[in-house]
């Protein structure tokens, strides 16, 4: 058993453009980092909290991060172990790439690693999606998972945690754009509409079918055709200043695909190659800072590894 450990918890790209609630995957950055270590007494208990501006609650069981430990605590049969967390925050809130998700992670992760790893990251999964549904009300995985476990992740049904991992392309990189504006996930969820037609359904069925199959085939072009949603994005489309030419600048740029990330605000485009995503990110950032809209940018590869721990 470890005295203390410290982890890191990546951000995630959920939805995927036509994988609503299904689909995830994991950048290297940026990402949440979750100090543990061992105390006297028993249960957890936060001791700090930097990066949030004081917006976070320092009280465990209301804490993405501290509610997915003592949940994993319980599961391992440790609930009388004394356990303090320090949660550092290093990416951004609201910003559509699974802030609070990273946050969970990066908790059952630190008390994994305290532990020394006793269970695989899978069977943690379950208590980290608890902890996020402290933040966000809903059992859901397309941002945890990811997170966790790392790469892309298809989620067949949340209850159960049916959850699978999808081959990556070895050239296939990500470029995000995180805008500086402010989207309500509540918003994001209110402009949908509860219906879609039959088309949409045909037509967004066989993109999500078209991107696993070049997923696994390592087709870019199949993956880029497939990466087309006609059900989410055009509704939500309206929330993100100037999306319409965000977007087209990433395409121009050569990405293969560009969409919404999670709820928004920020935008990602698959790209083929790290050129290729540089040179896309560096267009849809321009695009936001021609709307005068400050902007942050990450570009990575798929992070195949998840949560980790750092040395």
């Amino acid at each position: 058993m470890n005295k203390e450990v410290r982890v890191f918890a990546p951000a995630t790209v959920a939805n995927v453009a036509v994988g609503f609630d299904i689909l995830g995957f994991a950048i290297d950055g940026p990402g949440d980092e979750v100090v543990a270590r061992l105390a006297e007494g028993s249960g957890v208990r936060i001791t700090s909290i930097s990066g949030d501006g004081g917006k976070l609650p320092l009280k465990a069981e209301k804490n993405t991060a501290g509610f997915a430990a003592i949940r994993l605590l319980e599961q391992l049969g440790k609930s009388g172990l004394g356990v303090e967390l320090e949660i550092h925050k290093k990416m951004p809130f609201g910003s559509g790439l699974g802030s609070s998700a990273a946050s969970a992670a990066a908790g059952v992760m630190a008390i994994n690693a305290l532990l020394d790893m006793p269970v695989p990251k899978m069977e943690s999964l379950h208590c980290a999606v608890l902890g996020e549904q402290i933040a966000d009300g809903a059992y859901h995985a397309d941002n945890v998972a990811p997170s966790l476990l790392g790469g892309i992740i298809f989620i067949r049904a949340n209850e159960g945690l049916d959850v699978h991992s999808l081959p990556i392309p070895d050239e296939l990189h990500a470029a995000v754009v995180y805008p500086h504006v402010s989207i309500l996930t509540k918003d994001a969820r209110d402009v949908l509409s509860p219906t879609t037609t039959l088309p949409q359904c045909i037509q967004q069925t066989g993109n999500l079918g078209g991107l696993v199959v070049g997923l696994y085939e390592s087709d870019y072009e199949l993956i880029g055709r497939s990466l087309q949603d006609v059900i989410i994005e055009p509704q939500r489309a309206q929330l993100i200043p100037g999306f319409s030419t965000v977007k087209s600048a990433a395409l121009e740029a050569g990405a293969l695909g560009c969409s919404i990330s999670g709820a928004g605000p920020s935008v990602f485009a698959l790209c083929k190659g790290r050129e290729v995503a540089q040179t896309a990110g560096a267009a849809m950032q321009q695009a936001f800072l021609t709307q005068d809209i400050p902007c942050d940018l990450f570009v990575s590869p798929i992070n195949k590894e998840g949560a980790k721990i750092l040395a």
